[in-house]
């Protein structure tokens, strides 16, 4: 795992040429898991990037990455190729050349902006002498230096796991027991097959414990449909400023910083509306491109409170010159977690930055669509206020409401979750109340146990 202090250096440009080479097949094991401590030194990174039409800014995202995993980045090397080569990703002339690099400039870390097969970083590692991982594996150990709540953790864990599971090629070749002979008789089983037998074991019960905290997460989420405050989740690409804006709505003080996954674990508060009532808003995980599906399924839990969500709000780094391919990354997780029917308003964050002056668009129906804003400055944040008192107002009604003088639960409880837009007492001590509600508000008071319809004074009010 990479050390948990952040700095950065000039990126150095280089030649790029084409080369070729092929290679043999060696395996790799995983060095790290979420509870493993961090170093104290931060580790001198070089990034690759092998594309075609490889150039410097595909590597600002794993940049980022790299450094918000506490590492150093010192520079990169880039390769133009069209197929990567099946035994070491890279020709035989880019490999010559990052090793030494490596040597040269004292890399510890080298950092592939895609996917590598265990052969491939095994054979990289032997020729360059140097740890090799790609990028996948790099957010695997930012969501572990992240996560902090146990389920966080147990997730984490379980991306890990999975992913070494993939990574078991050569196993201990020193404490191989199949070959038979003097002295080499054994439990009969090779030391690949007794860590996959070990690995099975450990993610079983990682799940197991999971659907434990899954429970926990459904009774808690039946509980808020109970008592009908609907949950707003902010969604977005890491690093748009979603936990900035949480902390603007909420006051909720969790970490925000210009680091991609500064938030793995959600954070929930509740947050009055403007015209009465109030949500649930989330803050939770950041999207990014090519998010590795191991984690979407180890996140499941924690994705199912953006599923149960009545609203997304899609915040949206209007500064970003990435901007439209990020918010297709987006809208896939969207559709991959099967949220893409829940409504959806596009949050322009950043708006300062990007010269926008803030404001609410509307499409041919008057739905609310986007809204420009900046959670630092604040500015247009009371446009969001608004939206959402009108996006959850859209179908409320008035009712009139008689309760007896020993009633104060319930009348509590209408204060909490209704709009009261009269409240008089008459002279026998009953209250009457005129409310702004809707329809799942009402139907939520009229199941409370020491509720009657005869209360209501409008009951034969349509729906």
């Amino acid at each position: 795992m990479v050390a948990d202090t952040s700095n950065s250096s000039g990126i150095p440009s280089f030649d790029v040429n084409e080369d070729n080479e092929d290679g043999g097949i060696i395996g790799n094991e995983l060095n790290g898991t979420a509870g493993d401590p961090v170093d104290d030194i931060a580790e001198r990174v070089l990034l690759v990037h092998q594309a075609h039409d490889a150039t410097a800014n595909d590597l600002d995202e794993l940049a980022g990455l790299a450094e918000a995993a506490g590492g150093t980045v010192v520079g990169y090397l880039l390769s133009r190729r069209r197929t990567p080569v099946a035994g070491t990703y890279l020709g035989r002339g880019k490999v010559d050349e990052l090793g030494e690099r490596v040597a040269n400039e004292s890399i510890s870390l080298v950092v592939f902006n895609k996917p590598l097969t265990p052969i491939q970083e095994r054979n990289l590692e032997k020729r360059i002498e140097c740890r090799v991982i790609d990028r996948t594996r790099l957010i695997l150990d930012i969501f572990a230096l992240r996560a902090k709540t146990s389920e966080g953790k147990l997730q984490v864990e379980l991306a890990q796991l999975r992913h070494l599971s993939t990574r078991l090629v050569r196993g201990w070749t020193h404490l191989e027991r199949q070959k038979g002979g003097i002295g080499l008789r054994g439990p009969g089983e090779t030391q690949l097959e007794t860590d996959r037998r070990l690995l099975g074991a450990r993610i079983k019960s990682l799940g197991h414990r999971l659907e434990k905290v899954e429970a926990q997460r459904r009774q808690r989420r039946r509980g808020r449909v109970r008592a009908p405050v609907p949950t707003v989740s902010l969604i977005g690409y890491t690093n748009a400023g979603k936990s900035t804006l949480f902390n603007r709505m909420t006051g909720a003080g969790v970490m925000a910083r210009d680091l991609l996954f500064a938030t793995l674990d959600p954070t929930m508060r509740r947050y009055p509306l403007t015209h009465g009532g109030e949500v649930v808003v989330s803050d939770t995980v950041g999207f990014i491109s090519e998010l590795p599906h191991g984690l979407i399924k180890a996140f499941h839990s924690t994705l199912e409170e953006v599923r149960g969500s009545a609203l997304l709000l899609h915040v949206i780094d209007a500064s970003d010159p990435e901007l439209l391919q990020h918010v297709d990354d987006v809208n896939e997780v969207i559709e991959e977690i099967d949220a893409g029917d829940i409504p959806l308003i596009e949050i322009y964050n950043k708006s300062d930055l990007a010269g926008l002056d803030p404001m609410v668009l509307r499409n041919a129906d008057g739905q609310i669509t986007r809204i420009q804003l900046s959670a630092v400055t604040g500015d247009g944040v009371d446009l969001l206020d608004l939206a959402l008192a009108e996006f959850f107002g859209r179908n409320r009604q008035r009712r009139r409401l008689r309760l007896p003088p020993h009633a104060g639960r319930i009348r509590a409880r209408i204060h909490e979750y209704c709009r009261i837009l009269s409240e008089d007492f008459t002279d026998d001590g009953q209250i009457e109340l005129e409310l702004e509600l809707d329809q799942a508000v009402a139907g939520w008071i009229e199941k409370q146990g020491d509720f009657k319809t005869e209360y209501w004074l409008d009951s034969d009010k349509s729906n």
